[in-house]
């Protein structure tokens, strides 16, 4: 018998009134190689954090070391113990066992039961959901999209996903994914996950770094690297095809779903007010015919670190 999924609508309006003494929330965030974990307040803030660094190629005992490194530095203490712990999980998750399915760069986490090892080692409820989905709970609870039913959160670096809000209800249909391996370019570039041409491809920071090299640029890490060089008509160019890149994802979601708001994380809010105007005069002039709300683009209110775990705080808060 199929196991029904934990639903992600009817996300409650954050609390009102006078505060009452409540467990703060439990965050974790599991990417290739990394494991982060925060203690939030109700209100957003970030108490305690933690993070511990496994081999991502390495046997699954990393991974429960890390958990178990990460977790008991973040939540063991007086008023550390959460009302309950979201998790943010790169690759494809099953919210319903808890279960981390398959994450192309991490052989260790196919089949994982995150859910019941965190569980197990905070003593309190789990939730897990995929990292882009739970951003945009983020933004809705603590971020830019507070008092919106509709709109995208992005998050760009090493990673790429969108999450979408759309009338009040998370998008998160089984088995689907962020959004980084939708098709862009028929016959582009290999993808980690065996298919040609997926966004993940252009519009990454591997991809920045590599195409910074082609273009002769030294020294060139991420996005904020590049955007210092203001004078420098390559990294400039570099920059704008990258701001397209991203933006060719975008335009197809927005076509779809029209959210209007594009809250932009990760390396896209490091690459500041220019690479984001980029962004919203091309999802503008690609869907200039539409009678939606003209797409706007914002730049997150909080750090690259911090919004799957504000994330993983509102999935506790929406699940209560």
């Amino acid at each position: 018998m199929a196991v029904e999924r934990p639903s992600l609508r009817l996300v409650p309006e954050p609390e009102s009134g006078p505060p009452v003494p409540r467990p703060a929330l439990g965050a974790v965030e599991v990417l290739p190689g990394l494991v982060r974990a925060a203690l939030v307040s109700r209100a957003g803030q970030l108490l305690h954090r933690a993070e511990t660094a496994f081999d991502a190629a390495g046997p699954r005992s990393g991974v429960d070391e890390a958990l178990r490194t990460a977790t008991g530095t973040c939540f063991t203490g007086e008023g550390r113990r959460p009302a309950g712990v979201g998790v943010a999980a790169a690759g494809l998750v099953d919210p319903a066992t808890g279960t981390v399915l398959e994450v192309n760069d991490v052989p260790a986490l196919h089949g994982y039961p995150i859910a019941a090892v965190v569980s197990g080692l905070v003593g309190a409820p789990v939730h897990v959901e995929h990292r882009a989905r739970l951003q945009v709970l983020g933004d809705r609870w603590f971020g830019a999209g507070r008092g919106r039913r509709t709109f995208a959160s992005v998050a760009t670096g090493e990673v790429l996903g969108v999450g979408i809000l759309y009338e009040g209800a998370v998008l998160a249909p089984d088995g689907g994914r962020s959004g980084a391996h939708m098709t862009v370019a028929a016959s582009g570039e290999l993808c980690t996950c065996g298919a040609r041409g997926c966004w993940k491809t252009m519009a990454t920071t591997r991809w920045l770094r590599r195409r910074a090299q082609d273009a002769g640029l030294t020294g060139v890490a991420s996005l904020a690297d590049l955007a210092d060089r203001t004078g420098d008509a390559m990294a400039r160019a570099v920059v704008e095809e990258y701001a397209d890149n991203l933006a060719l994802g975008l335009v197809n979601v927005q076509q779809l779903f029209a959210p209007g708001l594009f809250v932009l994380h990760g390396e896209a809010r490091e690459g500041g007010e220019p690479f984001r105007a980029r962004i919203e005069e091309r999802l503008r002039r690609d869907t200039a015919w539409s009678t939606a709300e003209p797409p706007r683009a914002l730049l997150g209110e909080v750090g690259p670190d911090d919004v799957a775990l504000l994330g993983g705080a509102g999935l506790v808060l929406t699940r209560a």
